[in-house]
């Protein structure tokens, strides 16, 4: 071991796979044999990864749905506020809670929320921001934008050990394996 890696910790270990066939089979290998921090990369998405991954339902859904009712209700809040507590005007006879006049105004503040609950809640669920990862110091990980596939097994981990990790590897056909340090 270098002296460059003795005094950093170990992120994980990463291995690269031939084929997108391949990387599907080692995530499901992966997850049968009880790993839960793992990730795949590949430079298009790989139809049922998620299925071999194991990955659950996102919670992103429940998220915008929430902010929705929220832009929903105080859309009406501030309206029947505005136009009937706080400065009611009479205008042709019409009713101070006019509601058919408001639907542009809560469709708006609907679809405002919506996507604010959109952004900002993929960044808390993915961790963001991040400004570096180490895998991104592996020069071979370069090609997981262009023709490479990866798949990559965290240290921190419950199951985690260096040599079960690399004969899984080993065993799943990866044709590079290396350990990524912080």
């Amino acid at each position: 071991m270098s002296t460059q890696t003795e005094n950093k910790d170990m992120y994980g270990i990463i291995a690269e796979f031939r084929n997108p066939k391949e990387l599907t089979d080692v995530a499901k290998t992966i997850s049968k044999s009880g790993f839960s921090k793992f990730d795949t990369f590949s430079p298009f998405p790989i139809h049922g990864m998620d299925k071999a991954m194991n990955l659950k339902k996102s919670k992103l859904g429940w998220i915008v749905l929430g902010h929705a009712f929220l832009g929903f209700a105080g859309a009406i809040a501030m309206m029947y506020y505005m136009s009937v507590i706080d400065y009611p005007l009479n205008i042709s006879g019409k009713p101070f809670f006019n509601a058919p006049a408001w639907v542009p105004i809560i469709f708006e503040l609907t679809v405002l929320l919506s996507a604010f609950g959109t952004v900002f809640g993929m960044f808390f669920l993915n961790g963001l921001p991040r400004f570096n990862n180490p895998l991104f110091n592996v020069e071979r990980f370069k090609k997981a934008t262009d023709d490479g596939f990866f798949a990559c097994i965290e240290a921190d981990d419950d199951m985690f050990e260096s040599d079960k990790v690399k004969k899984l590897f080993e065993e799943a056909g990866a044709t590079h394996i290396e350990e990524v340090y912080e």
